[in-house]
């Protein structure tokens, strides 16, 4: 099978009252772990690549990988850019065999914003590719984003029937209080539970409601949507590490939005917390290792049965594919 858009992934999700896992890939044991996941439970997938882990990783070393995934597991799996900021981005990802792009100019006035996302939506379908826009900016830092809680702003719902009716693209995140990385909310932002631990604030479901009603039928999407297992967190704080404060997004609110409009959920901070604290604590325990392979094999473990967690008990895409 090769791989494919999103397009007929997002019609089946809305209509199943499920989301697709998007989960962000930067190395070999991260991509066989989230796919082995999925082949095990029969999910759809994406798999998406940020401009960050095309720099690490190398273009041409990602796309084999993927295609080997493809090989492997025989689901159907779309290869996405993740926050493409700029058309000669995406257009590199186009060409060189992506099925699907984000251009992500949020940051810009809201009719630029329609201008540059218009633009890359013209070559992308010119090209058989489907794009994802943004309206509403997260706050948070992940690779090439990094916008302050301050320059950060909801979606405004009065507008996106303007911006996807001028752009013609496929698919829109939204901003509705999730955040980008480990880090998403301040101590001041949220309460603390009877094990000390911070709570965020809800999201707001309101809006997502309201945009909803403004654009039927049309596939949303959720960025900075990882939980911050604190299983993890502890794990990394008790082997070294120095992650006070992280939390993420509360598991039931995912679960409530991908029984809605929301056609797919991005996840990528939660991959780097279980492959780094399972790495730490192997180091921890066996510290005459020096063989990657060794304690590679365990973090790569630990991401298959996180993957598998989420697209059963989160996005509930198992047997979906």
């Amino acid at each position: 099978m090769p791989l494919v858009t999103t397009t007929e992934m997002f019609k089946k999700a809305y209509d199943g009252g499920y989301a697709i896992g998007a989960f962000n890939v930067n190395n070999m044991e991260i991509v066989q772990g989230i796919t082995e996941a999925a082949k095990e439970v029969n999910a759809p997938l994406i798999l998406q690549v940020s401009k960050g882990a095309r720099a690490y990783a190398n273009h041409t070393y990602l796309m084999k990988l993927v295609e080997a995934a493809v090989i492997e597991t025989g689901l159907p799996i779309c290869l996405h850019l993740d926050h493409g900021d700029s058309f000669e981005t995406c257009k590199s990802c186009i060409d060189g065999g992506f099925t699907s792009v984000m251009i992500d100019a949020s940051s810009k006035p809201f009719a630029e914003n329609i201008e540059i996302t218009k633009k890359v939506v013209e070559y992308a379908h010119d090209h058989g590719v489907v794009v994802e826009a943004e309206l509403g900016a997260l706050a948070g830092v992940e690779d090439e984003v990094n916008v302050s809680a301050e320059a950060s702003h909801y979606t405004r719902p009065e507008e996106v029937e303007e911006f996807v009716s001028k752009t013609g693209c496929d698919s829109l995140a939204i901003a509705i209080g999730t955040s980008h990385g480990a880090y998403k909310f301040t101590a001041a932002q949220c309460t603390r539970n009877e094990k000390g631990e911070l709570v965020p604030p809800p999201l707001r479901f309101d809006i997502l409601d309201e945009v909803v009603k403004r654009l039927p039928g049309f596939p949303i999407v959720l960025h900075g949507s990882s939980s911050v297992p604190q299983e993890f967190v502890k794990m990394i704080n008790e082997n070294g590490g120095k992650m006070p404060d992280a939390v993420g997004i509360p598991e039931e609110q995912l679960r409530q939005a991908a029984r809605g409009a929301v056609c797919k959920i991005n996840i990528d901070s939660d991959l780097r917390l279980a492959m780094t604290g399972t790495i730490r604590k192997f180091m921890a325990e066996h510290p005459d290792k020096f063989d990657p392979r060794e304690y590679l094999k365990p973090a790569r473990a630990a991401i298959q049965a996180m993957v598998k967690h989420k697209l059963i008990d989160v996005l509930g895409c198992d047997g979906k594919a």
